[in-house]
């Protein structure tokens, strides 16, 4: 049996969209995973070194690499076959979010409590300058 030009385009179609969609799918999972080894290693390496800020920049390249895999779960939404995958897919959608946001919170924590000491450390720079400008003063 022939199938007509149409439904031959719409295989066509369909195959082209599979291969599209699952090399993405990919691309978005590699991006993830190299992200998370970069941030992973400029972790250590600031941990190392003392680095004040390392659990801010760790977050953030997590959360990064987050993006990255939830975007890749959402292709896979595109490619999906029955209905018991779109319901694994949706929950790792929800867990990879809930994890996102749990990391977005951490951030603005750290970025919160960063900002803090810096202020902190400006005001006691600011009253020792006075304090030796008064010294100064009276001698």
């Amino acid at each position: 049996m022939m199938l007509s030009i149409a439904e031959n385009f719409e295989f066509f179609m369909e195959d082209l969209l599979d291969v599209l969609v699952s090399n993405a799918i990919h691309l978005f999972e590699l991006v993830g995973v190299i992200v998370l080894i970069a941030a992973g290693v400029r972790g250590v390496v600031n941990y190392i070194r003392h680095d004040p800020m390392v659990r801010l920049n760790l977050a953030k390249g997590m959360a990064l690499c987050l993006e990255f895999k939830l975007g890749s779960e959402i292709l896979r939404t595109v490619i999906v076959r029955d209905l018991s995958e779109i319901a694994i897919v949706g929950a790792i959608i929800a867990l990879r979010a809930a994890l996102t946001f749990l990391l977005h919170w951490e951030i603005k924590n750290e970025e919160a409590e960063a900002e803090a000491n810096l202020k902190k450390e400006y005001r006691e720079l600011k009253a020792q300058q006075i304090a030796d400008e008064r010294e100064k003063e009276e001698t």
